[in-house]
């Protein structure tokens, strides 16, 4: 699945095996993650069905290196199949497993070794918390209440946390999310001072990326949505998608989405080529694809009235992921702090 790329030249324009990668998800999600599964998984935020059916299709060994066990897929690759996730609101911890995995393949322990065959054998769970623990706690952890093991930096070490019912704390939260906050204690070290910071920080730029992807694919659902209905709701005798106070608004959303996908996917192709923009691009990427999704959902779902706030409509299915689905980490104007950070070589406040 690898594309080559010009160091002079990016071109982000979909190969015909990403395109099938593209099409291949999109067929799986839209029968396996409707809006009827989605809503029938709430409030946990776990589909065991659809998780088990996206492991065949190899959801998670894709993401890691074929030297590793893996298929060897890019991180444009996955970025790609993130949007479709978002699309489709697919509620399977995907790309924190993804993120966990491809760090465990570049650690060079038995505990690694280890708990890396278990997750491309299906046996294990593995989730990332993408912020690091405080005080023994591991906070919001995405898939943290569904997990078998969760890999945390707790101050100078890498963990590989074991997690089970008595460790895990679920949070319920407005993306109907399998969020948790995780007692570290027991904890495995994979790695410690200089290594362990590198290692998770890298981690974060990669799940910072995805998870861009991931919200440019809420927000396109949900613009989809917002401009079906206002091109068949009719009000004062015109299609309400004929006045200018719902048009453009749309618009802008549509234009702001499409550049939140191209910065995502320039994040993933900089941070494969190890380019030295690519931890600012990511960040920004998150930061901006946060923002535009935040708009997009927003948009829709007021397009559609007072019908919008109604469970019964699917456009709050992604209003409500939007926003909950940044902010496991923060929200756009952290992403522009890490980001400016990142830019002046200084690491500031996570």
């Amino acid at each position: 699945m690898h594309r080559r790329y010009s160091p002079a030249i990016v071109d982000l324009g979909p190969s015909e095996e990403q395109r099938q990668l593209v099409a291949s998800f999109t067929n799986l999600l839209s029968k396996a993650s409707s809006p009827e599964h989605v809503r029938a998984a709430e409030p946990g935020g776990f589909d065991r069905d659809l998780w088990r059916t996206l492991l065949d299709t190899g959801a998670l060994t894709m993401a890691v290196a074929e030297e590793r066990g893996g298929w060897g897929a890019s991180l444009v690759d996955l970025s790609l199949v993130a949007e479709q996730l978002g699309r489709a609101m697919a509620p399977a911890p995907v790309l924190e497993a993804q993120v966990a995995a491809r760090l465990l393949a570049g650690v060079a322990s038995a505990t690694a070794r280890d708990a890396l065959g278990a997750v491309l054998e299906g046996a294990q769970l593995v989730t990332i918390a993408p912020r690091p623990a405080r005080h023994g706690t591991a906070a919001l952890t995405p898939a943290g209440a569904v997990c078998d093991a969760a890999v945390v930096l707790h101050a100078d070490e890498l963990l590989l946390v074991p997690v089970t019912d008595a460790t895990r704390h679920p949070i319920a939260n407005l993306a109907s999310a399998p969020l948790a906050d995780l007692d570290v204690a027991g904890g495995v070290p994979l790695a410690g001072g200089a290594e362990a910071s590198e290692r998770f920080e890298a981690a974060l730029d990669e799940w910072l990326a995805l998870t861009a992807s991931a919200l440019v694919g809420v927000g396109v659902a949900a613009l989809d949505l917002g401009c079906a209905y206002a091109a068949e709701r009719r009000a004062f005798g015109a299609v309400i998608g004929t006045f200018q106070g719902v048009a453009h608004p749309l618009a802008d959303d549509a234009t702001h989405l499409d550049g939140a996908r191209l910065l995502a996917q320039k994040a993933a192709w900089s941070l494969d080529g190890d380019d030295a923009r690519g931890r600012e691009l990511a960040a920004m990427a998150f930061a901006f694809a946060a923002h535009a999704a935040d708009a997009a959902t927003y948009d829709a779902l007021h397009v559609h009235g007072g019908y919008g706030f109604m469970l019964e409509y699917d456009v709050q299915l992604h209003y409500r992921r939007a926003r909950g689905w940044a902010r496991v980490w923060g929200d756009a104007d952290a992403g522009y702090r890490r980001a400016a950070a990142a830019r002046y070589r200084t690491m500031g406040d996570r």
